[in-house]
């Protein structure tokens, strides 16, 4: 049977501590206290039965014994820094696998994805446009985007866009049907659902909003589906402009009110447990994000 090693963190408070040959030193770099770094040379000591450090006129020095055993330390970190260092250098390259849900990705990701591929041509990016359910992140996806509160088991998450929803139609909606010059107009036009009934009803609620049918109007697995009929003058979407931008930059959705409802579900880019700090990872983080300030731009 092998030996057990000495605890790691004794061994990097020894390490520290005799580099900087100070307690109190080792204690700034490693963040603990320079209690917490005697504690952790005194069982170091106790676990090699051998004496490391030497106090003379208020001045750390190496035992002989110390001196010995932190040469060898020091080579081993060195080598194990080393190693971590390549590793990270490796996940800087080769492709990144994104998931998101179909919408998402259509209206938004794809429109984007070749200014990525630009600034980082090393990083082959490949996209899945998929439902996901409930936060379950697939082993073969490094990054996922989930629509939610921003609570799922295993993942680490960061919040991109909140939804601030509001009606859209397209302009020949307007200038053949109904008016739509106050929120109660809403009840003479045909409502357009995203899987559910829920935002509309949603919606109306918070801006008491009454006589509107919810209930009525056809339901569509995907935002862009409802978007597409809206943008054919099909009814009224309720959507936010991170979907309905390109519709709306190309004027075939228009926002009739300023009213607008935050949601309490928003995009969050999602990762394993674990892996944000991945090279590839990170960099494909940190560009969504600057994707997302300039949108709010």
């Amino acid at each position: 049977m092998p030996k057990r090693l000495p605890p790691l963190n004794a061994l990097k408070a020894f390490e520290t501590a005799a580099r900087h040959l100070s307690f109190t030193k080792a204690a700034e770099e490693l963040f603990v206290t320079q209690a917490a770094v005697s504690h952790q040379i005194k069982s170091l000591e106790s676990y090699l039965s051998t004496k490391l450090f030497l106090r003379r006129n208020r001045t750390l020095l190496l035992t002989e014994e110390g001196q010995s055993y932190f040469m060898d330390l020091r080579d081993i970190f060195s080598n194990l820094q080393d190693a971590t260092d390549r590793l990270l250098a490796l996940g800087s390259k080769g492709a990144i696998t994104v998931a998101a849900p179909p919408s998402f990705a259509s209206q938004w990701l794809v429109s984007k994805i070749s200014q990525f591929s630009i600034l980082h041509p090393d990083i082959d990016v490949r996209i899945k446009a998929v439902d996901l359910d409930d936060g379950f992140l697939d082993e073969t996806v490094d990054v996922a985007i989930y629509y939610g509160k921003g609570k799922w088991p295993r993942v680490e998450s960061i919040k991109l866009h909140s939804e601030y929803l509001t009606p859209m139609c397209s302009p020949i909606l307007l200038q053949k049907g109904k008016p739509l010059d106050s929120l109660e107009d809403l009840k003479h036009h045909l409502l357009l659902h995203d899987s559910s009934r829920s935002a509309w009803k949603n919606w109306l609620k918070h801006f008491q909003v009454n006589g509107v049918n919810v209930n009525q109007g056809p339901m569509f697995s995907h935002t862009m589906l409802v978007l597409q009929a809206a943008s054919l003058g099909q009814g009224i979407a309720l959507s936010t402009s991170v979907l309905a931008k390109p519709e709306i930059e190309a004027g075939r959705l228009i926002c009739p009110f300023e009213e607008s409802f935050e949601s309490k579900d928003a995009f969050y880019l999602v990762c394993h447990q674990g892996q944000s700090e991945v090279a590839k990872i990170q960099i494909f983080t940190d560009w969504m994000l600057a994707q997302v300030e300039s949108d709010n731009g």
